[in-house]
């Protein structure tokens, strides 16, 4: 702790002893193991309540974590990959080509026949667009879908049903 030697405290000795008196150094040096006593209780005190609260934060931090990881095993133990699942087919069935939801308001239906220029958007007057019914969108089959060719499989080869042998 202190770097002081038998020569530093012969020097001091004799230096007290100098300056308190032969009859008055036993008793100054009780005083001084007494408060010197007192400061390292008071050290000892500190660094025990100092250690505590580490052991406190370290505590908090460990249970932190710990109630982390209970959440996360609470999330799996509860997941239901059923329920992924029933809600996607809650969807498909809901709306099966997927467009969304059919407009609240539905117009009546008019005895009219609707002309070509308000069923096409190219008829229309140059830089205006006319609205498109969606009475009147046919589903177009996208090109990358492959087609049945009904021709091909009319003339596909019959398996034979006989013995073979």
């Amino acid at each position: 702790m202190f770097d002081i030697g038998w020569s530093e405290l012969l020097l001091i000795g004799v230096v007290a002893l100098l300056a308190i008196g032969p009859k008055e150094l036993p008793a100054a040096l009780r005083t001084f193991g007494q408060y010197m006593g007192k400061v390292r209780r008071m050290a000892s005190e500190f660094q025990g309540q100092f250690q505590d609260a580490m052991r406190e934060a370290e505590m908090a931090d460990i249970k932190k974590s710990v109630d982390e990881m209970t959440s996360a095993a609470q999330d799996f133990t509860s997941y239901d990959p059923m329920s992924e699942v029933r809600k996607e087919v809650d969807n498909l069935t809901a709306d099966p080509l997927g467009v969304g939801q059919p407009p609240a308001e539905t117009p009546p239906a008019s005895t009219e026949t609707p002309s070509v220029a308000a069923a096409s958007p190219e008829a229309a007057a140059p830089g205006t667009s006319a609205p498109v019914s969606p009475d009147f969108a046919v589903p177009q089959p996208s090109p990358s879908e492959p087609q049945p060719d009904l021709a091909v499989a009319a003339e596909a080869p019959q398996p034979k049903s006989g013995s073979g042998g």
